[in-house]
């Protein structure tokens, strides 16, 4: 299967090395946002072809022979590039967040559709054995109903980004749609059999009192019946430290992941759970490695089957409604109220 990468900054970087190493799948071209991205793109890749224009490197579909495109751009072009890729006639792989509104979220589903083609969306978390070990567990019952959700990280701040995009709140949309969709989206997937969540009530302060951009963040979801979930993060923290909880009617879980950096190689980490009946907890080995780039490796390999299958990994409509919580959570923080989700 041969994919075009288009954003080739520091994830873009990464993409491209899982690209290489997923096992069906070749990097045929690589469009940058710049000259010198294109040059350390030719000189990484001295046989693929490199593009500083991505709709001249969609143009050149045919001859490049692409079969998909794996999209890893600012946030607020993920709209526009995402549907001309569809349109081109390519699969796609398009990074989280799916887009900063809902609109954009409705045409990249639309286009897929007229298209025919297979829409993912990069929410690598659940492909980790730690993390997406937890949803196996919850779904085999054995600490019964979902009761109790916590997630918690505590980090250093974010790096800028290409032209300093994630610090522009017109690019980057909201510090909300970086990293709390991953947990929202890992919560609504752990939580799926209870619904979707019915309110949200949000807190956040920022530094220079950028809306959206929030150093603290701390969130209450609340599910139908007596569920609710907690989600707080800091970007005013130190290192990479991340704890998620999960409490059930019969056990517990709880897994938390540190590293020096969110793309450490040799991070610790643990996961354990105190199943139905019993009273001590217990580790659950066999995770094998952990962490974004482990993630991202195994996101590959596993999009080329989804796509050779014709489904997708991460459906857009799932992803669609974690848009939805991020842009009502950040309402929540501005107009300090609860948020009805049910709509």
């Amino acid at each position: 299967m041969r994919f075009a990468l288009i954003g080739y900054g520091l994830w873009g970087r990464y993409h491209a090395d899982a690209i290489v190493n997923a096992p069906g799948a070749e990097l045929a071209a690589i469009a940058c946002a710049s000259g010198q991205t294109a040059a350390a793109a030719r000189k990484a890749f001295p046989d693929v072809a490199v593009f500083t224009d991505y709709q001249e490197l969609l143009a050149r579909k045919p001859e490049l022979a692409l079969d998909a495109a794996d999209i890893v751009v600012p946030n607020h072009l993920h709209a526009e590039i995402g549907i001309a890729a569809l349109d081109a006639g390519l699969d796609v792989l398009l990074e989280k967040p799916m887009a900063p509104a809902v609109a954009e979220c409705d045409a990249l589903i639309a286009a897929a559709r007229r298209n025919a083609r297979v829409l993912t969306i990069g929410h690598e978390f659940r492909l980790s054995g730690q993390w997406g070990g937890m949803k196996k567990i919850i779904d085999a019952g054995e600490i019964g109903r979902p009761r109790y959700g916590n997630v918690s990280l505590f980090r250093f701040p974010y790096r800028p980004g290409s032209s300093a995009w994630r610090y522009d709140q017109r690019r980057v949309g909201s510090w909300i749609l970086e990293e709390p969709v991953h947990f929202f989206d890992m919560l609504m997937w752990y939580f799926e059999g209870q619904g979707d969540p019915v309110a949200v009530h949000a807190a956040g302060n920022a530094k220079d009192g950028a809306p959206g951009m929030y150093d603290n963040f701390s969130t209450l979801l609340r599910w139908p019946g007596d569920l609710y979930a907690t989600v707080t993060q800091t970007l005013s923290g130190f290192e990479h430290h991340h704890v998620m909880e999960v409490v059930g009617s019969e056990g517990a879980l709880r897994t938390w992941w540190s590293g020096t950096m969110d793309r450490a190689r040799d991070p610790r980490f643990e996961l354990k759970v105190q199943r139905r009946g019993e009273t001590q907890c217990a580790i659950v080995g066999g995770l094998g490695p952990s962490g974004e780039v482990f993630e991202l490796q195994e996101e590959l390999r596993l999009v080329v089957e989804a796509f050779q299958a014709r489904r997708p990994l991460v459906a857009p409509e799932e992803a669609r409604k974690r848009i939805i919580v991020c842009l009502e959570a950040e309402r929540s923080v501005r107009e300090n109220r609860v948020v009805d989700l049910r709509y």
